[in-house]
């Protein structure tokens, strides 16, 4: 068999651009609800192959053709949520879905410019994967960030499943798109591509699969899922409809109930406003039990917060500190407001919460919290789970529609119970409502799109996972350090030419 040479592997940009959008889409192939999570090596092997032939301008090119043809498929969910929620005609909705999809792609668009424009080939399957990590650490925080579809995502339920507790989720985006680029190499026929890749993917059998300890004793949890229209939530006869759905589900949780769930702004109401309610709740619950419910705060000087409060055996609170762009608060408020109805938010901007917050303890166990969106960020979600025995995300994925929306959002929180080897209990207002374990397997789930309540176990525990006590960190580093050696050799060449 002739050996392969980087000549035969050398693509036309036009069939770059196709193959990277074919990437991208197989991306979204490897989270739920598809998780075919073995595509992922694919789909970054063939982002690396040709690569070195393309300009920067075309590695550009090439990146935001990859985004496209992921967010094109795997966050089609937009569409949902501005046609449907934001009283947009079809083709506005399409265009602003459009407008987004292109944009995030330029996420990395700017990620393959910068790594040819600063790279050359030699050591390309280290390089690239270190850039590649790092093109995802900028996706995460710049402009509020949006880790959504990150590569290492899809892994929870993988042979790569016991690194996430050890370098969390950019680890596992790491690991793939280095077993893609020594895959490449591989098929070039230097065979030792082979062995790293082994490691990368054996090592797991022997690494420890319970780095956390039980706390205390389970606790019996109850998590009411109202499915309220979202059309009509936030009007009168919304609100009576919640308060009535949500105190009649309490009402009927058993005796040995410990811990109850309302989701994310369950009652549309301030509250203030929904005091009486809860207290009516709270006449109807077991002995020394707690009720946790999502709620609108809002203070006299004009502050309103997205909250997390509890009644009964309950102490603290806890308001949501990573916001939603465009759904808690409006960029550039004092040019768009007013002018479609998508950015005419239906109720006062949020005011962010303060980024340490104590956790919220409810019948003797501390409870970390993540609001909705905030459960997709890694690092801060490590850091509720420093301080915590439980965690705990209230959302209202109502937004997504029947799109494939809430089951990445799913597959996200339970990724995070992995790398936290804490139970995730997850109450949302129409689906997907689950406890998940430490190992990030869903224990109990109620039914979409359903008004219902899920009642299960969780277990507090104690002990830190790696990556809870350092965060993601590490891994950033050692993705520079990838990088670095590309830069020398880059400009070891440059020098040499002009010599």
């Amino acid at each position: 068999m002739p050996r392969l040479t980087m000549t035969e592997l050398r693509l036309s940009p036009v069939a770059a651009y196709l193959l990277a959008v074919i990437a991208g889409v197989l991306t979204t192939l490897t989270a739920s609800p598809f998780e075919l999570w073995w595509l992922g090596p694919v789909a970054a092997g063939l982002m690396v192959v040709g690569i070195h032939y393309l300009s920067p301008l075309q590695a550009a090119l090439k990146g935001w053709c990859y985004g496209v043809g992921l967010f094109g498929s795997g966050a089609s969910w937009v569409y949902v949520s501005i046609h449907d929620y934001g009283y947009t005609g079809v083709p506005l909705a399409l265009f602003l879905t459009t407008l987004f999809v292109c944009s995030m792609a330029l996420f990395f668009a700017a990620t393959l410019w910068l790594y040819r424009r600063l790279t050359g080939p030699r050591l390309a399957f280290l390089t690239f994967a270190g850039a590649w990590v790092l093109g995802e650490w900028l996706r995460t925080w710049l402009f509020t960030g949006f880790p959504w579809l990150l590569l290492g995502s899809a892994h929870v339920d993988s042979p790569l499943a016991p690194w996430a507790p050890i370098g969390g989720v950019y680890l596992l985006s790491l690991l793939t798109v280095l077993t893609g680029t020594l895959g490449v190499e591989f098929l070039r026929r230097r065979w030792w591509a082979a062995a790293p890749v082994a490691v990368f993917w054996l090592a797991p059998l022997i690494l420890p699969t319970q780095w956390t300890s039980p706390a205390g004793e389970p606790l019996r949890i109850a998590l009411l899922q109202g499915n309220l229209d979202q059309l009509i939530k936030w009007t009168p006869e919304g609100q009576r409809i919640a308060a009535n759905t949500y105190l009649e589900m309490t009402r009927e949780q058993a005796d040995d109930i410990d811990l109850i769930i309302w989701p994310e702004a369950a009652l549309p109401m301030f509250e203030d406003e929904a005091m009486q309610i809860l207290a009516r709740a709270q006449s109807t619950m077991p002995p020394g039990s707690a009720l946790l419910t999502g709620i609108l705060q809002r203070e006299q000087r004009g502050l309103y917060y997205n909250s997390v409060i509890g009644v009964g055996n309950t102490e603290g609170e806890y308001r949501k500190a990573h916001l939603v762009p465009f759904g808690e608060y409006l960029p550039l408020e004092r040019w768009l407001r007013g002018t479609i109805a998508f950015f005419a938010l239906p109720m006062p901007a949020m005011t962010q919460g303060p980024d340490r917050q104590p956790p919220i303890k409810a019948v003797g166990t501390t409870i970390g919290n993540a609001i909705c969106y905030e459960i997709i960020y890694a690092d801060l979600v490590a850091d509720r789970a420093r301080d915590s025995e439980l965690l705990l995300t209230v959302s209202n994925d109502t937004w997504f529609g029947e799109s494939i929306g809430p089951l990445q959002h799913l597959q996200m929180a339970r990724l995070r119970a992995l790398e936290n080897g804490r139970y995730v209990v997850r109450a949302t207002s129409n689906g997907v409502t689950v406890i998940v374990d430490p190992q990030g397997r869903i224990t109990a789930r109620a039914p979409q799109f359903e008004t219902t309540y899920l009642t299960g176990e969780a277990t507090p525990m104690q002990g830190l996972t790696p990556f809870t006590r350092t965060g993601s960190w590490p891994v950033w580093l050692l993705a520079i350090l990838l990088v670095l050696p590309g830069l020398w050799l880059k400009r070891r060449a440059y020098v040499t030419a002009k010599a």
